[in-house]
């Protein structure tokens, strides 16, 4: 990238105690980015002021600056204060934030309305939840939120733009953060970040086939759109853009050549969501179905925008909840398919079962034409296009976690073989699994892989990915995903409320309204105010444990079966009161203006 688009790779922050400034230490000659501690405005200067006893600095290298938050009575500062190299992208060095701080410019709060410094440290309990975000990546030399693809088809012009002008608004994390860097035009400041996979290291491997090493690499991009949690985000908006949207590249590189597939996962695009009300399976509920129709056109007409034509591949079951879900994802489709967009059902659980997962090749064949009629991308090793992808499969299930990661390694496996086949690495008849090595790196990555993006929206490794990882299920494997679902209901229900609003707070899905009339804060009352889901399994465990206890003794005494009745109460009693008002126990703090 050219001289004063290039991002600083090298920064040092003094923290004085009426300003932050930033000083560039990557060998360049320029300008440091000072910062007011009062009201967070901006300017540049050309070196840091002198110290003296009445503004010692505090002074600490920094990676980047992710951007600036504005909150009631002041403005937050966000840095990248640790970080690590993980691997490469298309040769380039990616790295991984492993540690974010949100600085506060807030000497204005101390004039503050009592209400506001109030408000102001319950978002500041939420800014100390994104700080623990994960799966977050940069480079100083690449954009990640391209595929190689579309970088390869961008025009020499858009390549001499600054990285945050040439990425991807929707695969960009702190889009909203970067704002008021924008508008002072701070391009060398401006640190583009992508939320990835929240894993020790980059998803890679190399492998020898005969004299020839292959390099792999999965990467996948998380849309912040609608960005969330497991039962806090589902469906669409009415905007068409998806819940745990994610665009997965697997990329091969050998003998000069690069080669790329693209595949996609979302939520059903209409708008449904499940409650959380601490039963273990929410009932699924359609919001304004008759907008269905309208909201999966603007949802697909957006894809066959970015991806050409459209493959949807519906996994979900036939009968029950799901099934309402999937007749009503179908009846949209009706008004959509062509001969850009086909739509395709497959009940994962009744054709695959639970051990079942080769039965996938049935899947296969009903959308190999599709596969080989839309490709995949190829550079020879003049760096010309060969070949190019024209079009993308998404796959989706309840939660586009696990069947849809066993679906999606099932299609990138038999894609991956063709793609060697073409480069001429393998026979006609050739496949991954007759290379031992290979086949099980490969099945590690797709696991891996998988782990990574079921932990972002659900908080836990991915269920079925036993079969990803070894190519059958395995007795382990089965508990392994029993004790992953009962992790998953604990923090959908108990943890991922206060969760969502950090990230709706950070990514600009609300705005926080600045106004000294506020309303007061409502107090909690009476059991709201000291409940919460610890206290409550307690009384339950206790309860019940006197109830068992009462009712060994009954034979004895007629005021045993008395207390049995009693404690037997109280447990019932607790646990329907902590079902019907799951939102006390949940502690989740309420965020005000929603984003227009």
């Amino acid at each position: 990238m050219e001289g004063r688009h290039k991002l600083h790779s090298g920064l040092r922050l003094w923290e004085f105690p009426d300003q932050y400034v930033i000083e560039p230490t990557d060998g360049s000659s320029a300008a440091c980015l000072d910062i007011s501690r009062l009201d967070g405005s901006m300017n540049l200067i050309d070196q840091v002021a002198e110290c003296n006893s009445l503004r010692v600095p505090k002074i600490r290298s920094i990676f980047g600056v992710v951007g600036m938050l504005k909150l009631l009575a002041g403005s937050y500062l966000v840095v990248v204060t640790e970080s690590e190299s993980v691997g490469s992208f298309l040769g380039h060095p990616i790295f991984k934030i492993n540690s974010l701080k949100f600085l506060p410019c807030d000497h204005s709060l101390e004039n503050s309305h009592e209400e506001q410094k109030k408000m102001e440290t319950d978002f500041s309990r939420l800014l100390s939840v994104a700080e623990r975000t994960t799966g977050l990546y940069f480079s100083y030399e690449i954009n990640l939120t391209l595929t190689a693809q579309r970088l390869h088809d961008l025009g020499d012009e858009s390549k001499l733009l600054p990285l945050w002008r040439q990425a991807e608004p929707r695969f960009l994390w702190n889009n909203y953060m970067l704002e008021v860097l924008i508008d002072n035009k701070l391009d060398q400041f401006l640190l583009p970040t992508i939320f990835l996979n929240p894993a020790s290291r980059f998803h890679s491997f190399q492998t020898a086939i005969g004299r020839d090493i292959v390099d792999i690499t999965l990467i996948a991009r998380r849309c912040s759109r609608r960005n969330g949690t497991r039962m806090w985000r589902r469906g669409a908006d009415p905007d068409g853009y998806v819940a745990n949207f994610v665009e997965t590249e697997q990329i091969v590189r050998m003998n000069g050549y690069t080669s790329s597939f693209v595949q996609v996962r979302g939520s059903m695009p209409f708008m449904w969501e499940q409650i959380v009300d601490l039963t273990y399976k929410p009932k699924f509920e359609i919001v304004q179905p008759e907008e269905a129709a309208r909201i999966a056109e603007r949802h697909f007409l957006d894809l066959r925008k970015k991806y050409g034509s459209v493959l949807a591949v519906d996994l979900v079951n036939k009968h029950g909840g799901e099934g309402r879900l999937s007749e009503r994802f179908a009846g949209a489709m009706q008004h959509i398919t062509g001969d850009d967009v086909r739509y395709l059902h497959f009940d994962f659980h009744h054709i695959c079962g639970h051990i079942h997962f080769q039965r996938l090749a049935i899947l296969y064949e009903k959308m190999e034409d599709f596969l080989e009629k839309n490709g995949y991308f190829l550079l020879s090793e003049k760096g010309e296009k060969m070949k190019e992808q024209l079009g993308i499969v998404r796959t989706n299930c309840i939660d586009c976690l696990d069947r849809t990661n066993v679906t999606q390694a099932s299609i990138s496996r038999k894609m991956l073989e063709l793609q060697l086949k073409r480069i001429g690495v393998f026979g006609a008849e050739e496949a991954i699994s007759s290379h031992q090595n290979f086949d099980e790196c490969y099945k590690i990555l797709w696991a891996n892989h998988g782990d990574d993006i079921s932990i972002q929206y659900s908080g836990t490794p991915a269920l079925k990915g036993d079969f990803v990882r070894y190519g059958q299920r395995t007795v382990q494997g089965v508990l392994q995903d029993g004790w992953n679902a009962l992790a998953r209901y604990y923090l959908n229900n108990f943890a991922d409320g206060t969760k969502q609003d950090a990230i709706d707070l950070v990514q600009g899905h609300y705005i926080v309204a600045v106004s000294r009339v506020m309303a007061p804060v409502p107090r909690k009352r009476g059991l709201e105010a000291v409940a919460n889901f610890p206290v409550a399994l307690t009384v339950i465990l206790i309860s019940f444990w006197f109830a068992t206890m009462s009712v060994k003794q009954v034979g004895s005494s007629y005021k045993h079966l008395f207390f049995s009745f009693v404690w037997a109460g109280i447990s019932v009693a607790v646990a329907a009161l902590v079902r019907a008002n799951g939102r006390i126990f949940c502690n989740r703090p309420h965020l005000h203006k929603p984003k227009s």
